[in-house]
């Protein structure tokens, strides 16, 4: 089976009220919209979509503050042995960004991360899908030690992030919908390679 994931929880902030439209929402609403166009699809493999809570840091991203529901996750699979049915999984994550551009993330699974890239390159959507590379942290890397191939597509150059400028008006359907489309076009390889 395959994964994708996202998280819906958002920070919580004492200062300024959070809504969380790109960190949290976006990646909430992606799975709702996948989940219905998967529906009616052939998929190869088993397509689970993965709703995590605590991403998000209760104070600060440091130690193991963060990344509860992955984690929890992770082992909970280990622990009952579904695992070993994961051949891999898809982290979407503040993919809402109306400026999107999603860098390629040095900790994710290399050959995953080239599959999409190139998959958005073909389908003349590389513009949103850049060649620049960040480093994250985030809800893939326990699947990642837990020998799970991953990759995150994440945007995390958005001005309003962990700001109350995260609102409804900072987001666009239209990022959404680039990142949709690429998943779906690059679905058959990532089937194909890992069945």
């Amino acid at each position: 089976r395959l994964i994708i994931a996202g998280h819906y929880d958002t920070k919580k902030f004492r200062e300024f009220p959070f809504v969380g439209a790109n960190d949290g929402g976006s990646s909430a609403a992606f799975l709702i919209e996948i989940a219905r166009v998967l529906k009616s699809r052939s998929n190869a493999l088993t397509i689970e979509i993965l709703f995590l809570d605590g991403e998000e840091a209760v104070l600060e991203w440091q130690g193991n503050d963060h990344t509860y529901g992955s984690r929890h996750y992770v082992e909970a699979a280990r622990r009952d042995g579904s695992l070993a049915s994961l051949k891999a999984l898809i982290l979407v994550d503040m993919i809402g960004d109306r400026d999107l551009k999603i860098r390629r993330d040095l900790n994710s699974t290399g050959w995953l991360t080239n599959l999409i890239w190139e998959t958005a390159r073909r389908r003349q959507l590389g513009a949103y899908f850049i060649d620049d590379t960040t480093q994250i942290e985030d809800d893939h890397e326990p699947f990642l030690r837990a020998g799970v191939p991953a990759v995150d597509i994440i945007d995390l150059d958005f001005p309003a992030w962990h700001t109350a400028a995260d609102t409804l008006d900072s987001v666009s359907a239209r990022s959404l919908q680039v990142v949709g489309d690429v998943l779906l076009a690059a679905l058959p390889q990532i089937e194909t390679r890992l069945k």
